[in-house]
């Protein structure tokens, strides 16, 4: 097999399964082939592109790409890593058994590493967060953009990506994950509970009503917050799987000018605030009330995080 195909990918062959007829895939030189001759090439950043016909409408750009990347590389959502890494131990009980490397898994192996399947995985960072925290674990990040799999390619040496919709079937073969993390991303729930084992677990991580308040009350082009969101979201949810648990992350960030406009740069609200705006916005006083002298602007992080089994 070719040396430039990343380990991480060939680790979860196995799971991987055609977008077009869900048969199994085999890789030659570099690309997989199903038996009905449907043809996903990986990418020279080391993802598969696996999305089918005319691909998806939406995801990062290159620059909501790299923002997202500076940013969360930072450190500064790290509680929101660490809070997601505990509530994944307390729920999936086959990760802690992970302390060590484990070898690489055979096709239907029972003895197959857990794997951790990160949906709208962006650069890969909570996916990597979580291959830390559970040693014996083989990762997977799916996402619709290119530009974010270049990043989630390298982000972690245990952790395979590739291009996938989360809208339409995933590439991935039944009943294969035991941890799902969906991190501000949209939902597919019935295709979650399909490629969950029923020892999994997901878990979902979205904004609260007082998240990035600081910044939604000082730049109008921000996007508002869905007062349904909450009930939205268990209404999707609900007769695919069951909830187990919730809780709430909360942190105070002090952030310095440039991280502040990463983090509104790689949210949808980068589309609606024009750069030369935004700058002026930042270095205004709503933000800034001692003037611009003052090199921080303090955020509020706020995310609720539940986790959920299939029925």
């Amino acid at each position: 097999m070719p040396s430039a195909v990343p380990a991480a990918l060939l680790d979860v062959l196995d799971i991987l399964r055609c977008p077009t007829c869900g048969g199994r895939l085999d890789l030659r030189d570099r690309s997989l082939h199903c038996r009905n001759r449907h043809t996903f090439d990986i990418a020279r950043a080391g993802y598969a592109s696996m999305l089918g016909g005319s691909g998806a409408t939406s995801g990062d750009d290159d620059e909501m790409a790299r923002a997202r990347d500076r940013f969360l590389r930072s450190g500064a959502y790290a509680p929101l890593s660490a809070a997601i890494g505990a509530l994944a131990s307390e729920v999936v009980p086959r990760l802690n058994g992970s302390d060590v490397p484990a070898p690489s898994p055979t096709a239907g192996s029972d003895r197959a590493a857990p794997t951790v399947l990160d949906m709208g995985c962006g650069p890969g960072y909570y996916l990597a967060g979580l291959l830390d925290r559970f040693r014996g674990a083989r990762g997977l990040g799916i996402d619709t953009s290119a530009r974010s799999l270049r990043f989630a390619a390298r982000a972690h040496e245990r952790a395979a990506a590739c291009s996938g919709d989360v809208f339409a079937p995933f590439p991935l073969a039944d009943d294969s994950v035991d941890l799902l993390l969906d991190v501000f991303a949209p939902r597919h729930p019935a295709e979650f509970a399909r490629v969950l084992r029923p020892s999994g677990a997901l878990v979902v991580a979205r904004p609260a009503a007082d998240h990035l308040a600081e910044l939604r009350a000082a730049i109008p082009g921000m996007v508002a917050m869905d007062p349904r969101k909450e009930e939205r979201l268990h209404e999707a949810l609900e007769p695919h799987v069951e909830q187990l648990d919730q809780r709430t992350v909360r942190s105070e960030l002090s952030l310095d000018i440039a991280r502040a406009r990463d983090l509104v740069s790689m949210t949808p609200s980068a589309r609606h605030v024009a750069g030369e705006d935004l700058d002026r916005l930042l270095a205004g006083p709503t933000l800034r009330p001692g003037g611009p002298e003052h090199e921080t602007v303090t955020v509020t992080l706020s995310v609720l995080l539940s986790a959920h089994r299939p029925r």
